[in-house]
């Protein structure tokens, strides 16, 4: 974790410094199931299937395509699931020779059960975690214990929803968690989303500074030994997102790409985001969902290190596409529109 510790340490020295963190978030399998890997790309150059009628990516395609990503080296961090790093981190060491590190989800609250015909979201999130610690560091709970362990960084979610109860068990368990990690040495960062119901009694302009108070109130309770690394939260907007960062300099705050959408709105969510004070950006679906992942993540750097606008990094995708003979799932008109309102 040398690498990230470095880049973590230089923005926290120096917020303006043009340090900036992306990581690929592939954790879905903790959420989606077998829908988790996404569509089948056509072009795919990951193994081939047995059928070309299958409408979702098999694992090993998943797994080969992260292989992709970690050996281009682009990216700083690699998230996914426990089960996905047993198999690259501990089996295959794919990380010994890379700066990309490695991370898990470490928990996975009802909020995030998105199986199929299911209908967990309409209940309040409640704390639940598939995996320990020590498997994620050591490859099982009774591996032997080495000079380092294989992955160290954890992704811990939150989900606050104006409820008492609910609320008050959020909050247990994240207490209970950080001991847990602490005694284990085990870095995390801290995600945290909007809330997962309908009923809430707040109305959407109130969202985001509940959700930014729930997180400072949390923090204020937690001493430095404890804290999570980073954030990651959904983008509001410029006033929630300069209110949080302005509020302790100290927490390094990053945004969660959400819905895979155009490539405007992933360019521009990026380029808003790092305008108005986040300093990482964790992309799941936009990556994943992405007809050529490479060449993305390629433009997502050059975003964040000035050399294109968002505007231009979807022409030039468009340009890679065609150049790999790449068929788009729209058209570059289609794709330059943005169609998140929060970016609108």
């Amino acid at each position: 974790m040398r690498h990230l510790l470095r880049k973590l340490e230089e923005i926290r020295k120096d917020s303006t410094c043009g340090t900036f963190i992306l990581a690929d978030a592939r954790d879905a399998d903790m959420a989606w199931g077998i829908p988790s890997f996404g569509s089948k790309r056509p072009s795919s150059q990951a193994l081939a299937a047995p059928s070309q009628t299958r409408e979702f990516r098999t694992k090993p395609e998943f797994l080969e395509e992260i292989r992709e990503v970690v050996r281009q080296g682009i990216v700083d961090i690699m998230l996914a699931s426990t089960s996905t790093m047993d198999r690259l981190a501990h089996k295959e060491r794919l990380f010994e020779s890379t700066h990309v590190t490695p991370a898990v989800r470490i928990n996975d609250a009802t909020d995030v059960w998105s199986a199929r015909e299911s209908c967990y979201h309409e209940s309040p999130a409640i704390p639940f975690s598939s995996s320990y610690i020590e498997e994620v560091q050591w490859g099982s709970l009774t591996a032997a214990r080495q000079e380092k362990p294989a992955v160290n960084l954890g992704l811990y979610s939150m989900t606050f929803n104006n409820d008492l109860q609910s609320d008050l068990r959020t909050a247990n368990a994240f207490r209970d968690f950080r001991a847990y990690a602490e005694r284990c040495g085990f870095h995390y960062f801290l995600e945290v989303f909007a809330p997962n119901v309908a009923d809430t009694r707040l109305a959407p302009a109130q969202i985001p500074n509940f959700v930014n108070d729930q997180i400072a109130r949390t923090l204020a309770g937690v001493p430095e030994s404890g804290r999570p690394l980073f954030l990651k939260i959904p983008y509001f907007g410029p006033k929630a997102l300069q209110d949080l960062v302005a509020y302790d300099p100290s927490v390094i705050v990053g945004i969660l790409g959400g819905a895979s959408g155009t490539a405007h709105d992933a360019f521009k969510l990026l380029a808003d985001a790092q305008k108005y004070g986040a300093r990482l950006a964790l992309f799941g679906r936009k990556i994943k969902e992405a007809e050529h992942p490479l060449a993305f993540i390629r433009l997502l750097r050059s975003i964040v290190e000035g050399d294109v606008t968002p505007e231009e990094a979807v022409h030039a995708y468009h340009g890679e596409l065609s150049r790999e003979k790449i068929q788009p799932k729209r058209c570059i008109k289609d794709d330059l529109q943005l169609t998140a309102a929060v970016l609108k």
